[in-house]
């Protein structure tokens, strides 16, 4: 009888546990991109992100992108980031090369001077 109401206590916690997850809303990871080779399916056009005015001035949008999971593109959305002196932002781009495409992930570039 003891052993009946622990299963019990366990399966009712496992199934609230369940049931509030089902509302669960999945993001890839920031900075998680595409490492591999060519991929023949072109990517769609940009997503027109709106984004309104920055948390902190000065902070710099950075613009969502086009990634490749699971065998198709999955959208990006762009964030804010706080600038890095001496360096510029430089977006996602996917390439046309080989008869394929090839994501160009974004990165901080220093400033040429």
């Amino acid at each position: 009888m003891h052993q009946h109401r622990w299963f019990n206590r366990s399966f009712l916690a496992g199934l609230v546990l369940a049931l509030s997850m089902g509302g669960c809303i999945v993001e890839p990871a920031r900075g998680v991109a595409y490492v591999g080779g060519v991929v023949v399916t072109e990517p769609p056009a940009p997503v027109v992100e709106e984004y309104g005015v920055a948390p902190t001035p000065g902070y710099v949008w950075l613009g969502g992108y086009w990634n490749w999971v699971g065998g198709r593109h999955v959208w990006v959305g762009g964030h804010w980031e706080a600038p890095r002196r001496g360096y510029r932002w430089e977006e996602h781009r996917w390439e046309h090369v080989n008869g394929g495409w090839r994501l160009r992930e974004g990165h901080w570039a220093r400033e040429r001077r």
